[in-house]
């Protein structure tokens, strides 16, 4: 039987010369994406890092103490003597952040008192300290307007603890960027006049949306599960899983109750996301060996470099994922119903994605009275950007599904599998390894 008769009887010897067409295109893609990642400016890895930073003030009677902390990649965005990647920064960075924060007592400016030192900070973060003076009596407002000028989505968390020991925190932007917390009038004993309000929940609803909306990480984790669904059904039980878990861990991470790595963590969400993709490819390219072998592969040679004394996360671990991998993909291959898989691989990796979305409330050290609101508004409000995405994804791929006789749709679900996969690939790499 000639090669044309065989394809002619057999419809799946038909397809799959376009199997292998569509897998060689996607692997093209696959080369010149990560070609183009490696060009790119390294702050492309902190995809769902927002841009933000840190003050706690202590009022007195007669001024203010303050410290500042800032991730030290913020301070890229300004001109500074020394790189911040120095361990020591230049006296220019701690004026810098004194001449962008301002205190106030009334309609006076209260002035920093002598020059801003720099203190002792975790890894990757710059801190700063230094001290006001307000002759006209107890600061009442604290204005920023750090990087704002050359960013605009920052985002500045200020905490305040009164003389009295109370304690109140504020998320300062753009658009409200001056936080008047006691009357001008306010004498220097009446601490009930000088206590300030906290940020509301409808605050943290908004802080949330836009941390899921800047995070490029979590909606192309959450695109990639959707690619695939073939049903509401499908949909709803892989956001449904993917959402209790990071709940969870949001909440553990938030509480104090877990103290994940955080390089481990993000270095596992890009996994997350190349792996989801890969199995995309995988699928979609007739469920072959070439892609489990490579994602295997990929993992152990990683590992071999982390035992090395290269990367963030441990040999062991990378070696767990390849496990993990493996076993994922044989499972796959071996059930008629991959939905549900899916499913519980959304919840497995949500409790990952948890400890990463923890990571702006876990920095403000907010007091435990001020905990639930902010965690309540803050979850809510990621989960209504979620789920706006969700909703105007899942639209888009049905309303190609019913063009050209679906030709538009699967060509999007292909090069977005593709794409998907190679910057998640990028991300694991450079967060994994970035730093060594």
């Amino acid at each position: 039987m000639t090669a044309d008769a065989t394809r002619a009887a057999n419809p799946g010897e038909r397809c799959r010369p376009f199997r292998a067409q569509r897998f060689r295109l996607r692997a093209l893609m696959f080369g010149l994406l990560l070609a183009v990642c490696a060009l790119a400016p390294p702050n492309l890895s902190d995809a769902h890092t927002r841009s933000v930073s840190y003050s706690s003030w202590r009022l007195e009677q007669d001024g203010a103490r303050v410290k500042v902390r800032i991730p030290r990649l913020e301070l890229t965005r300004v001109a500074l003597d020394a790189p911040p990647a120095d361990p020591t920064l230049s006296a220019q960075a701690g004026r810098y952040l004194a001449g962008r924060l301002l205190l106030a007592s009334g309609e006076s400016a209260c002035q920093p008192v002598g020059v801003p030192e720099q203190r002792s900070a975790d890894e990757g973060w710059a801190a700063f300290s230094w001290k006001y003076e307000c002759p006209a009596g107890v600061p009442d407002r604290v204005q920023t307007a750090i990087l704002l000028d050359v960013a605009p989505s920052h985002a500045h968390f200020a905490r305040v603890t009164l003389p009295g020991g109370r304690i109140a925190e504020r998320v300062l932007t753009e658009s409200s960027s001056d936080w008047k917390f006691a009357s001008a009038s306010a004498t220097a004993g009446d601490e009930t006049a000088a206590e300030p309000t906290g940020s509301s929940v409808a605050t943290y609803v908004a802080l949330g949306i836009e941390h899921i909306l800047s995070g490029a990480d979590h909606l192309a984790f959450v695109l990639a599960l959707l690619i695939l669904a073939g049903s509401l059904g499908e949909m709803a039980r892989v956001i449904t899983g993917f959402t209790l878990a990071h709940s969870v861990t949001l909440a553990l991470a938030v509480l104090g109750f877990v103290h994940p790595n955080a390089a481990a963590v993000e270095a596992i969400i890009g996994f997350s996301v190349a792996l989801v993709a890969a199995e995309n490819a995988w699928a979609l390219s007739g469920r072959g060996r070439i892609i489990p072998a490579l994602s295997v592969a990929g993992l152990i040679l990683c590992a071999g470099f982390s035992r090395a004394g290269y990367g963030a996360v441990s040999a062991a671990s990378l070696l767990g994922l390849a496990l993990f991998s493996g076993c994922h993909f044989a499972m796959l291959s071996q059930t008629e119903r991959p939905a549900r898989i899916r499913a519980v691989l959304a919840f497995a990796f949500g409790l990952v994605h948890g400890f990463g979305f923890a990571g702006v409330l876990g920095e403000m050290e907010l007091p435990t009275e001020r905990l639930a609101p902010a965690l309540f508004g803050f979850n809510v409000g990621v989960e209504l950007g979620q789920l706006g995405v969700v909703v105007v994804a899942w639209w888009a791929l049905r309303a190609l599904a019913q063009v050209a006789e679906g030709r538009w749709h699967r060509i999007t679900v292909d090069l977005a599998s593709a794409t998907i996969c190679g910057v998640g690939v990028f991300w694991f790499v450079t967060r994994t390894f970035g730093g060594s």
